[in-house]
Order: structure tokens, then sequence, then C-alpha cells
């Protein structure tokens, strides 16, 4: 069991989604308010999850948020209110404004709390980690199917220059790869993106910035040294201008581009690591298994998740899709649905053709 102690703070905001997402991956979760931290949040918002003391010992105890009071008492030893909880793991994810966090005495406490062996999940901009940061620290140590497994996630979409203000891009907003980098953090992986473009960083992964294709190869090939999988959900061009010019072309120039073809990453990845795990996307107007089995077979990858790029309200910057998972042993289709749960389906096939391989 996992027991969540909320303190007073503007991170108490974001507590009920941090049990939220604990539960939703299969933890017993208990809530305790600390006094406080009812101005604000209420224990409505946890879903019957707050208690007025632990109903049992827990296995693990996390402060979040944890005020600068919350870290003193922790690292003197002082009475924090929760009782038989000896011997459980401690994490503890403190809330400080930027000049609270420079004091010379929060500073010591947070030391002596690292020193002590409690677990830190700390925001280097100040304020509370996200919730998915503090969520992935305990699902990692709890050892989750993906527990030890790195992960490399591409998202987004690639874009090339054409001169000094255009390109050639797609819109991918890079939804899918997030939602699958999410989902592997939850299964105790640890994670990094490759971001084509994407607007927001995702909590807790290792984020890689690019824009080009090239960029994008030379990231994760980089990357393909020290990681297990790779899951290849960006959507990279297919061609990029044969000439890049370093100037805007004026409108009385006029403009003629000719197109060559970009490298194909996934099949470069898949000659220098023949070893790695990886899934690939495939986008196609209609039915898209043909294309994703040939890609299965022409590319050496693991997995295929193939989908119809030219139904509404999947795909590209849409909130939800619908996908085949195309495997050697067969295909599984997933109807419309959160681009959360298409991650999962794509993760546990991944989990399940890994740990088949481990036994083999």
């Amino acid at each position: 069991m996992i027991l969540h102690s909320v303190g007073p703070g503007p991170g108490a905001l974001a507590a009920p989604a941090i049990s939220r997402e604990l539960r939703g991956a299969g933890c017993d979760v208990e809530v305790i308010l600390e006094p406080g931290a009812r101005s604000f949040v209420g224990p409505a918002a946890f879903d019957g999850a707050v208690v007025d003391k632990p109903s049992r010992p827990p296995d693990a105890l996390l402060f979040a948020p944890a005020s600068s009071g919350t870290v003193a008492r922790l690292a003197h030893g002082m009475d924090t209110g929760l009782a038989n909880a000896d011997g459980a793991a401690a994490f503890v994810a403190p809330d400080l404004d930027a000049a609270t966090a420079r004091h010379h005495a929060v500073r010591e406490n947070l030391r002596l709390l690292r020193d002590d062996g409690i677990r830190l999940i700390e925001n280097p901009d100040g304020g509370m980690a996200a919730a998915g940061v503090a969520v992935a620290a305990i699902l990692g140590w709890l050892g989750g199917p993906l527990g030890g497994v790195r992960v490399v996630v591409t998202a987004g979409g690639t874009r090339e220059p054409i001169d000094s203000v255009r390109f050639v891009g797609n819109r991918s907003s890079g939804r899918m790869g997030l939602a699958v980098a999410r989902e592997a953090l939850r299964l105790g992986a640890e994670v990094s993106v490759v971001a084509a473009n994407v607007e927001r960083a995702e909590p807790g992964t290792g984020w890689f910035p690019v824009e080009t294709v090239q960029e994008m190869k030379d990231t994760v090939m980089d990357l393909a040294e020290d990681a297990d999988a790779l899951i290849m959900a960006a959507a990279v061009s297919d061609f990029t201008p044969a000439e890049r010019l370093s100037e805007k072309v004026r409108r009385r120039d006029g403009l003629k581009v000719e197109f060559v073809p970009t490298d194909d990453i996934l099949a470069a990845v898949r000659a220098s690591h023949p070893d790695l795990f990886v899934v690939g996307f495939a986008a196609t107007h209609g039915d898209p298994v043909a294309d994703a089995r040939e890609k299965l077979r022409s590319k050496g990858a693991d997995i295929i998740v193939g989908n119809d790029i030219s139904q509404a309200g999947i795909g590209f910057a849409t909130e939800e899709n619908e996908v085949y998972v195309v495997g050697e042993s067969g295909v599984t289709f997933v109807p419309q649905t959160s681009k959360t749960e298409v991650a999962r389906v794509i993760l546990d096939a991944m989990i399940s053709m890994m740990c088949k391989e481990r036994r083999e």
C-alpha cells in the first residue's frame, strides 16, 4: 500500500492526479491530508481514498507536496503524524519557491534526506515536480513490467527547411508519441523522448528536441546505443529539399523546389542495432494492414502500428486513434479510442514479445 501525504501548498492541486494515476496503475493508495492542505484541495477530489489514519502499515510513503516544514520535520526525525510507517520506502516531492529552495537551512535539510536514503522528487524550475514525474518515481521503484528497461520514443513531426522562413512538414502534434512515453513511464521504464517540433516536454522523461530528419536520425542512433527498445511514433518526412536556401525567397522571384528522399531512420537503426526491439508506425490512406505487414518485413521491425489517416477524428492532431498492431504472430485491431489506451495496447504487445524472446 502507498500512503500519500498531501501537504499545504500549490502543489496540492496536482495531488489528486498523482493518486489517480497510481491507482490506475494498479496500486493501492490511501491519502492523508496534512493540516492546511484542505485550504487547497478537499477530500472529494481523491475519490474516497482519504483516510484519518492508514488501514495498515504502508509499503511506501509519498509526501507530495512537501512544504519546507514537512521537509524539516522529516530531516530531523520529528513526528510527521504518520504512525506504523517504519521501514516504508519514502519519497518526498518538495513544493518550494525559488527563494525558499535557496535558503541554506532548506538545502541542508534536503541533503539530510538524501543521506538518509529518502528519494527526492525535485523540480529544478521551482514548485513541485509534475504529477507524472512523481508517479514515474513510485512505479519505477515498484518495478513495473518495464522496470529497468530503457525505451526511446520519437514524437511529433519533422520539418525540412526550404529557405530561412519556410519548411516542409506535417500535421503531427506529437500526442501519440507522448502518450506512449507517458504510459512507458507508468510501467516503470526509463524513457527518452526524441521530440520533433513538440510544444511541451513530457515530465519525467529525458527530452531531446530536434527539427529535421537528420537531427532525429543522429539523436536516435546515439540513444539506441544504450536502449532496449525504440518506438518510432514520430511522423518523419520522406522527402527534403535538394537545396536549402539561407535567405527568404521573395514572392516576385518565384519558388521551385526539387525534393530528394530522406534517410530511413528505422532501417538504419535496425542495421546498426539488430538486437534492439523496434516498434514502427505506418500512416496510410485506407486499410493500413497490408502496408504495415510490408514494413514489418522490409524494415525488420518487431511491431508495426498501422493507422488510416483518411478517417476523421483520428490520427494527426486529435485526441483519439484507431490502429492495427501488426506483428509476426498476428494482427490486433484497436477500435477508435483515446491515444492513451492505444499506447497501452502497443506497450502490452511489446512487453509480451520481449518476455517471449527472453524465455526463448
